[in-house]
């Protein structure tokens, strides 16, 4: 019995780093216009709030405050960079003034309720803050959308 088989292609690979490309994910953007066009589709409300909650969970588990707000702080200055390309910059500060307000208001607030409920509600404050404000007005269609042929 006769086997068939397919003819074998070489794999493809990126050109900085020889690495064998995947198929199924677009290569890593290479310009300034295809990172400004991911920013704009990108949600900020859920990194917010998991800078937020992602910041005081590695504070807790680490034990080192300064590691937490760390992490906080690159997730606010990205969705600061979105909020500033996407939205303007009267947008941009009345939510990264929210972020902050949520930040203080945790603590105060953690005497009250605990420190784990605290963050939660300050993070999905900030999240419809963040939704209302910027994510809902986007005009793209959402990260993971295919536009359909018309």
């Amino acid at each position: 019995m006769l086997s068939r088989t397919l003819p074998v292609q070489p794999p493809r690979y990126h050109a900085a780093c020889a690495a064998p490309r995947c198929e199924i994910i677009d290569p890593v953007p290479s310009t300034r216009d295809q990172l400004y066009e991911i920013a704009d589709r990108v949600p900020t409300a859920p990194v917010a709030a998991t800078g937020l909650i992602g910041g005081f969970a590695v504070a807790v588990a680490s034990g080192s405050r300064p590691l937490g707000g760390a992490v906080m702080a690159v997730l606010g200055v990205g969705c600061i960079a979105v909020w500033l390309h996407r939205d303007g910059r009267p947008t941009a500060i009345k939510l990264t003034v929210t972020g902050l307000l949520a930040f203080a208001i945790s603590h105060v607030l953690g005497l009250v309720i605990g420190a784990w409920p605290s963050v939660i509600v300050v993070s999905a404050v900030t999240a419809a803050f963040c939704w209302r404000l910027s994510d809902a007005r986007r005009t793209t269609a959402p990260l993971g959308a295919r536009a359909s042929a018309s």
